[in-house]
């Protein structure tokens, strides 16, 4: 019954979102940004798998499914964004700026880091687009020569750093404004960044949503004009 239940998308699906309920009640309980429901479930799922014997095929056969949500799930991040529209219309000029500086910073210095160490041109190609969300690096990752695994695995774990350390980091540099971080998280750790930001300002959980599509706009623009001009 375990083997069978094992090889179907039901077992991916079921362990994904058991564990992740138990992440969330975990957060809840310890109210710490280092209980990240993400961050936990992901070390939670990699340990069960690894204990258990199970292949990452196996999993992937229902995560994949939940992977698929993630397009509809930023689409979603534009209700608070509307529901905030005016106060960022009134900003538009310094968050275009903003947005476009965080994504040629983001690209630039993870390919400079990767090339700096010696990285292979398929592993700092697939750092390029690090700070946007999975579908859409993921998408630009197989046009470009990328390794899609890396990216997506790369992604992740941005985006959980940002948003463990982001707001604090904010804080000691003196960003206090909830546009400012907003943009500030939601151009570095995306979708998980953005999370965060809900919980601690709805303000700026919609300019990190803004973020997120927008950094994927340009990164998507700005990467191929990046590799002609460095020859790559």
């Amino acid at each position: 019954m375990w083997t069978e239940l094992v090889h179907t998308p039901l077992f991916g699906i079921g362990l994904t979102l058991v564990v992740y309920l138990l992440a969330q009640a975990l957060y809840r309980r310890v109210n710490s940004v280092w209980a990240n429901p993400v961050l936990v479930a992901i070390v939670a799922i990699i340990l069960l798998l690894k204990g258990t014997g199970v292949e990452y095929r196996d999993y992937a056969r229902g995560g994949d499914m939940i992977l698929f949500l993630l397009g509809p799930s930023v689409v979603a991040l534009a209700v608070p964004l509307y529901q905030r529209r005016e106060e960022i219309w009134k900003r538009k000029r310094l968050i275009l700026a903003g947005i476009f500086a965080g994504s040629l910073a983001s690209v630039i210095s993870a390919c400079g880091l990767a090339w700096v160490l010696g990285g292979s041109r398929e592993v700092i190609l697939s750092l390029a687009p690090k700070s946007v969300t999975t579908p859409i690096a993921i998408s630009i990752v197989d046009k470009i020569g990328g390794i899609a695994p890396l990216t997506a695995a790369l992604v992740v774990l941005t985006g959980c750093l940002g948003a463990v350390c982001g707001p604090e980091f904010c804080r000691r540099i003196g960003v206090t404004s909830p546009v400012s971080m907003g943009l500030a998280i939601g151009t570095s750790a995306h979708g998980i960044g953005t999370a965060r930001m809900l919980e601690v300002n709805r303000l700026a959980g919609a300019a990190a949503g803004l973020a997120i599509g927008l950094n994927g706009l340009m990164t998507t623009f700005l990467l191929p004009i990046l590799m002609a001009l460095s020859g790559f």
